[in-house]
């Protein structure tokens, strides 16, 4: 609905690629056509996002191509602000700002935290992009089937191609997620295990220091969070118990904090049991 609520005075389309949710999207969109007028709906069963994101390039009628993800909240300004940093930029692309809330009633009331600040060249939150620079770089590689790294993969090959990142702060995007509880942790440490292979299918396109820096895969990553994690001894069954102690003291993001010394060493020991099964099946 928000995006369907834009100041933006040009023509604009809502690519809606669904990968097989089971949330009632497809339902939804399919019953209430007359208030999403923008929106063309695609579906695909389970391909990741990788084939998702191609499809919506495949499809999108215009030039610019505007990412942003399902739990993403945007203002009325977002489409305009992105189209007034990029335009009279042949060479750039166009990134807004991402703010974390758990607020699912008022989610635009959320301040800037530290945790929001990204770093990333490129990634597919809050970024619009020439379609023409998308198609030339050779547009998300599918062999990212599960979470992590594709958008990030892509943005090392636009960079090589000379493109510029410009910040666009006023294309605000809230991102829902719900607070943290205990029952997250199991999908967590999933994430972090897909999050290590899919780090060695990045390493394997671009062998650098720099993207071993990025999936942790370096001793500095394994001395660091081995040790904060005690070799793995804190894990969400030892912690279990504070954590829950915590989000009953009213303190979710600190037990997600807390929580992420353990899941970040999963994903440290996951990117190197990935990086051992690739070696060893040469």
């Amino acid at each position: 609905m928000a995006m369907e609520a834009q100041d933006f005075t040009q023509d604009y389309e809502i690519v809606v690629v669904d990968d097989g949710s089971t949330d009632g999207t497809i339902d939804f969109l399919q019953t209430h056509q007359t208030e999403f007028p923008h929106v063309r709906l695609f579906q695909q069963s389970h391909e990741g996002a990788a084939i998702a994101r191609n499809t919506g390039i495949d499809v999108a009628k215009g030039e610019i191509i505007v990412f942003i993800d399902s739990d993403l909240v945007v203002t009325p300004t977002f489409l305009s602000s992105h189209a007034k940093v990029i335009a009279g930029h042949q060479q750039a692309f166009t990134y807004g700002s991402v703010i974390n809330t758990n607020n699912f009633e008022a989610p635009t009331s959320a301040q800037v935290k530290l945790q929001d600040i990204s770093t990333a060249f490129f990634a597919t939150g809050n970024v619009a992009i020439a379609k023409h620079w998308l198609i030339k770089a050779g547009k998300f590689d599918t062999s990212f089937r599960q979470y992590g790294w594709e958008d990030l993969e892509l943005g090392v090959r636009l960079k090589n191609l000379g493109l510029k990142l410009i910040k666009c702060p006023e294309a605000v995007g809230y991102h829902w997620h719900p607070a943290f509880t205990i029952d997250q942790l199991p999908r967590l440490v999933d994430v972090e295990a897909q999050r290590g292979r899919m780090g060695v299918v990045f390493y394997q396109k671009h062998p650098t220091w720099e993207v071993r820096m990025m999936i942790q895969m370096t001793w500095l990553h394994v001395l660091l969070w081995g040790t904060l994690s005690l070799g793995g001894l804190l894990n969400e069954r030892s912690l279990r118990p504070f954590l829950k102690w915590l989000i009953d003291q009213g303190k979710p993001q600190l037990a997600l904090e807390i929580a992420k010394i353990f899941l970040n060493w999963y994903n440290v020991k996951g990117v190197y049991a990935a990086y051992r099964d690739v070696n060893n099946s040469i």
